[in-house]
């Protein structure tokens, strides 16, 4: 699948995202109306857009973005170690500092952005999060009259996909039958909001966003039929 790509041209990232505010009474009665039309088709009639606002952060309309994880390959011709980093807490200011990275370190045209369902999810997510906040995007984001082989990413879900679009696989599962490390040993996405609201544990977020970074990374090796990262070889900085 690699091909002609590098491992290190590759900048691996997963994103973490919450409702935008800890609970549905605070947004404006404009806001829980627009939410309540957004969400209609896939609360069930007995389910209130209330009781569904746990949901929020999946839309990038309602939520907001608590961490961001990179990792990116080093020392390939060497001793083989994979560098993680993560952006977090305030919104404004871990979307600058990813923009800045990206235009610094992974500006070039044969760099590539990778995550799981990454086309679906993070990388429009993060694009219109920084819309939201007049953050300039960053030319790794910006798709506007870019032609589809001038899109700069890769996604681990739509490889596995193998032009089967209907067909959708979790990490934790693909990991689980790839005999990858499971990175789930904490928590998973849908108590992300918890975690923040309730018991203010950034920290943990972020190991679980690193965890979910080095399995993205993990399954392109594997696919790729290449020897797994060691604990050794994952470096954070």
């Amino acid at each position: 699948m690699l091909n002609k790509i590098k491992l290190e041209n590759i900048l691996f990232l997963d994103i973490e995202t919450v409702p935008e505010v800890a609970t549905f009474s605070e947004l404006s009665d404009e806001k829980q109306e627009l939410y309540n039309s957004k969400t209609k088709y896939q609360r069930k009639d007995e389910i209130s857009a209330e009781d569904f606002y746990e949901r929020a952060g999946i839309w990038a309309e309602f939520g907001k973005i608590i961490c961001i994880s990179v990792g990116y390959f080093v020392g390939l011709e060497g001793k083989r170690a994979f560098r993680v980093k993560s952006f977090s807490g305030d919104e404004v200011q871990l979307l600058k500092e990813f923009k800045e990275l990206l235009e610094d370190h992974f500006y070039r045209s044969n760099q590539l952005l990778c995550a799981h369902n990454g086309k679906e999810f993070d990388f429009p997510y993060i694009a219109r999060r920084m819309i939201i906040h007049r953050i300039s995007l960053p030319e790794k984001l910006n798709l506007f009259g870019k032609k589809p082989w001038e899109v700069a990413h890769l996604d681990t879900l739509e490889l596995w996909k193998f032009g089967d679009y209907k067909h959708y696989t979790s990490l934790k599962l693909l990991t689980n039958i790839l005999g990858i490390p499971s990175p789930k040993q904490d928590i998973d996405g849908s108590q992300v909001g918890k975690v923040y609201y309730e018991e203010n544990d950034l920290k943990r977020i972020v190991e679980y966003c690193e965890r979910d970074t080095v399995a993205v990374a993990q399954l392109l090796l594997r696919f790729n039929n290449l020897e797994l990262l060691k604990d050794d070889e994952i470096v954070s900085v």
